[in-house]
């Protein structure tokens, strides 16, 4: 007999008293390395055959594994487990710092904690991912519960149906947040959606403890099955703004926060989803989320203490800030035509022009005797006024990558692009144009920043009869270019770091100008109300806030190029900058003062070659950083990238003329024109092509109406138009009606969606985690057994849905909660 059977045997013999250890002696029998992913496979289809010989030993499995699990708290497996906490960084980070030292005491009541007791090795998350799907659905199907012990699916679907209105009123917070509602103010003529889908969440849930029977603990199989599609219509609303919310991004800034809280509105939503496939009836749907959710558990289970995780999960945060904030004016670095190739030639001549001068006056400052820091606060001022003026007379620097960019990448890479093999071919042939772009603006500024570089030192040395600078700086100039003898390769990458930065800060203050609308607020202040006159001031605010992310990143940019060689020498580190320009005009001026003595071809080939190794260098790490933040906000995984990279060396064999000369036939792209600006919908959100109309929120059949003064009454009572007659109310309880819930529009008949919750009932009832809503299924239940009463039940709180009442109940008022479900065992203490 084999181990594996063996312990299935003991699983069987122990349903009715689960032990965790016995289910943890199964995982390990599974367990593979991560690096093995057919013993993998193997191993779980050894499972499936054991249960398919003996199916005893499937429901055997089941059975403990719910008894197992129902001991637990799961409300917080499905709501949280998985989902972005809104906890901050820092607080994370010391709370997980202090673990290392001082161990948190574990949550033993928790489903997670019994997750990561059983699969407690950091590689089960990656040998899991190596089984096969169709393994999983098979497992999944053997797992079947017998009939005498539905009470545990039951007592497992209250909680599912708990969580689905937990994260339902959730959802409704975060939709109608002050943030969300402030980069969307017309989310307001939408909002009604937030609100509806929580309402239609209440129904379904009612409905279907009520045609299931949860509340007494059975799962009966309905004649007809409850309709979840009014749910997931609001929640395909609600997915439909956030989608538009995202759109108008770059109109209206965003912020640390608000991408966290969209981020987990958008896991809310998937979440509710999986539940609601979680408790359906269609067999394939209910094996998918089981499946998902598994997975999820598991995750959540092997990260719930890494310090790793949580650096990497707010890193993808920043990442998909950057990426969905872009600039909407000011520098763009891609071009796919030759109009735009050329336009880019003509900007960077400009900036190689002025470069030449900026070179020239750094050399120049050496001979002011300064402070290290002196020193620095100089070369800082002049790199940085220097491309601030760049910037300002409409000229670019070679090998910037912008925050545009990354958004210009990701933008290729989305859920409603295509297959993603489809996707990662236009980001190979984007990657094409990007790399294209930066060649000729490498060559406008080396172009120009070369022969303006000659003329200056020719021009000192006619009018002062002396060289700019003696042979020994000229040398000292040529040997930091040298690629084998000085470090001006990993220099080269320092500044290549810093180009990628600059980006990243230009973005952050596009997103800040935009976000904390800098423009008008400049408007409305005094004192330059004050000075200037109006037009000047409007003119102002508006230069200001459409191009502050480029004076600061351009600013920045050169501060940073100004004092790295201070910081090395201050700390004794061999760290300085090389870029491409500044390296171009450097060996103008080297060559050209350089003494007969010291001049030849060995010294002229490898000043060359330095130069255009920088210049590689440069755009190599600027663009592999734009291309990682990109990708790693779209989470493309490891081998998606090697995908990418072979299209890319592909497209180098077969066709290279395309890294250098524009196309013939030039690539379009759904977020990029020709001229690299990034396209943005600034309108209402799209559903299939046509505006969303005004009355998007789409009821069952048809809108809500509000009662008459005259009959409106305490609880919150809504009603249904277009409504069946009298004689149809019975059709509904044998699903006739396709579990419409509607009603005569009559005071009598009204489906209450208070949630029966009052405060006596909860001081009063002991803990449980089982939420229940009593109220609209005691209606519903007088409305389905065709009563005409207008009361509620007497005060002896009896409630015969069934056929039989619930015992115990006690005496209570009318629309009190049920009585709940007995509190969960103490779950066994878990070996250390």
């Amino acid at each position: 007999m084999s181990e594996m059977k063996r312990i299935l045997q003991q699983i069987t013999a122990l349903s009715d008293v689960p032990d965790p250890s016995v289910l943890k002696r199964l995982i390990d029998e599974l367990r593979v390395t991560d690096k093995e992913p057919v013993l993998a496979n193997k191993n779980l289809q050894t499972l499936i055959n054991i249960l398919r010989q003996h199916p005893e030993y499937g429901d055997g499995l089941a059975s403990f594994v719910l008894k197992l699990i129902i001991q637990y708290r799961q409300i917080a497996l499905y709501t949280d487990t998985g989902i972005m906490s809104d906890e901050g960084f820092f607080s994370s980070l010391r709370r997980l710092i202090g673990h290392r030292f001082l161990p948190l005491l574990p949550q033993d009541d928790s489903v997670v904690e019994l997750v990561g007791y059983l699969f407690d090795k950091r590689s089960d998350e990656r040998w899991l991912a190596n089984i096969e799907k169709e393994k999983w659905d098979a497992l999944v199907e053997l797992l079947q519960v017998k009939e005498q012990h539905l009470y545990l699916v039951a007592t497992a679907k209250n909680s599912i149906l708990n969580a689905i209105v937990i994260l339902s009123y959730r959802i409704s917070g975060i939709g109608l947040h002050p943030d969300l509602m402030g980069a969307y103010p017309q989310i307001l003529n939408y909002s009604a959606s937030f609100v509806a889908q929580n309402q239609e969440a209440v129904l379904f849930v009612n409905q279907y403890r009520q045609t299931h029977e949860l509340d007494n603990l059975t799962d009966i199989t309905p004649e007809q099955a409850v309709n979840p599609a009014p749910l997931l219509v609001m929640l395909e609303q609600c997915e439909d703004i956030v989608a538009t919310v995202r759109k108008r991004i770059y109109k209206t800034g965003i912020s640390i926060r608000l991408t966290n809280m969209m981020l987990r509105l958008d896991q809310s939503l998937q979440r509710m989803r999986v539940l609601t496939q979680l408790v359906s009836d269609d067999s394939q749907q209910h094996d998918r989320a089981v499946i998902e959710l598994i997975q999820a558990l598991i995750t959540s289970a092997n990260r719930l203490y890494s310090i790793g995780y949580l650096i990497d999960n707010n890193t993808k945060l920043l990442s998909r800030k950057v990426t969905e904030n872009a600039s909407r004016v000011g520098e763009h670095y891609i071009s796919t035509d030759k109009a735009g190739y050329q336009k880019m030639f003509k900007k960077a001549s400009i900036g190689g022009f002025v470069i030449a001068f900026m070179a020239t006056t750094k050399i120049l400052a050496y001979h002011l005797a300064l402070a290290p820091m002196g020193r620095a606060f100089i070369n800082s001022m002049i790199y940085g006024l220097g491309f601030v003026f760049i910037h300002v007379i409409h000229g670019t620097v070679a090998t910037k990558q912008p925050a545009m960019t990354a958004a210009a990448i990701a933008s290729t890479i989305s859920d409603s692009s295509g297959k993603k093999s489809h996707q990662l071919t236009k980001l190979s042939e984007l990657m094409v144009d990007i790399l294209r772009t930066q060649f000729i603006a490498i060559m406008g500024n080396i172009m120009l920043a070369i022969p303006v570089a000659l003329i200056i030192s020719f021009a000192w040395l006619q009018y002062t009869g002396t060289p700019m600078i003696d042979p020994d700086k000229a040398g000292h100039l040529l040997h930091d270019l040298d690629p084998f003898r000085s470090l001006a390769l990993p220099h080269a990458a320092i500044a290549g770091v810093y180009l990628f930065l600059s980006g990243l800060i230009a973005g952050y203050y596009d997103n800040l100008a935009v976000y904390n609308q800098i423009g008008a607020r400049i408007q409305r202040h005094r004192l330059l109300q004050y000075l200037l006159p109006k037009s000047w001031l409007q003119r102002l605010g508006g230069f200001i806030e459409a191009n502050l992310g480029a004076i600061m990143g351009n600013f920045l940019f050169g501060v940073f190029l100004g004092s790295t060689a201070t910081i090395g020498y201050l700390f004794g580190l061999p760290i300085d900058i090389r870029h491409i320009a500044f390296a171009s005009a450097n060996l103008a001026h080297g060559l050209f003062n350089l003494s007969a003595t010291q001049m030849s071809w060995e010294v002229i080939l490898l000043s060359f070659l330095g130069v255009a190794l920088i210049g590689i260098v440069n755009l190599m790490v600027s663009f592999s950083l734009a291309l990682f933040v990109a990708l790693r906000s779209k989470e493309v995984r490891f081998f998606e990238w090697s995908r990418l990279t072979k299209l890319v060396f592909g497209h180098i064999i077969h066709h290279p003329s395309d890294f250098f000369w524009p196309r013939d036939n030039p690539m379009k792209y759904a977020r990029i024109d020709s001229q690299g600006h990034m396209i943005f919908e600034d309108s209402s959100a799209q559903k299939d092509g046509k505006p969303i109309p005004n009355d998007y929120v789409v009821r069952r059949l048809s809108d809500i109406k509000i009662l008459p003064e005259s009959m409106k009454s305490d609880a919150t009572d809504i009603y249904y138009d277009n409504q069946p007659q009298a004689n149809n109310i019975d059709d509904i309880s044998t699903g006739q009606v396709a579990q419409t819930t509607l009603f005569n529009a009559s005071p009598k008949n009204i489906i209450d969606l208070d949630d029966g919750l009052v405060d006596e009932e909860l001081n009063s009832v002991p803990y449980t985690d089982d939420i229940q809503y009593d109220k609209a299924t005691k209606t519903l239940d007088a409305a389905t057994n065709g009563k005409n009463n207008n009361h509620h039940e007497g005060s002896d709180g009896s409630h015969n849905s069934s056929g039989s009442s619930h015992e115990g109940s006690g005496s209570k008022a009318a629309g009190d909660a049920k009585t709940p479900l007995p509190k969960p065992k103490k779950p066994p203490n878990l070996p250390n």
